[in-house]
């Protein structure tokens, strides 16, 4: 499976951004999609997941109420809407394919096939 992360760019704080990633190849044996997000000099942490089957989503704290994960099946390709963004969601945001059980959702460990990343800056 290859990913291809797309929408970053450059925000005010109070914006919105939507980041798609598009999946092309073996996706048959993928349990869901995940974002993950990576600050300068910080761990690169979970933000959201879906399931392919039944849409069931899954967020980090720091972005319930903001963010909404979504997926379009027939376009094997998952989004990322984010709305009221501030200086601390800045961050290199990459998408990848959850491959293990669902008590990992929020593992990166348990991610493959990483996207390049899409840089999202908010300013103040």
């Amino acid at each position: 499976v290859q990913l291809q992360a797309s929408g970053g760019g450059l925000v005010q704080a109070g914006g919105s951004l939507r980041l798609s990633c598009a999946a092309s190849g073996r996706t048959s044996s993928n349990n869901g999609m995940g974002w993950f997000r990576q600050a300068p000099g910080k761990e690169r942490e979970f933000v959201a997941a879906i399931r392919w089957s039944g849409g069931y989503t899954y967020y980090a704290e720091s972005v319930k109420g903001r963010f909404t994960i979504s997926r379009d099946r027939a376009k094997n390709t998952v989004y990322l809407q984010m709305n009221s963004l501030n200086p601390e969601d800045t961050a290199v945001y990459y998408c990848a394919v959850h491959r293990g059980p669902l008590s990992t959702v929020r593992v990166a460990t348990s991610y493959g096939s990483w996207g390049q990343g899409t840089q999202v800056t908010v300013s103040s």
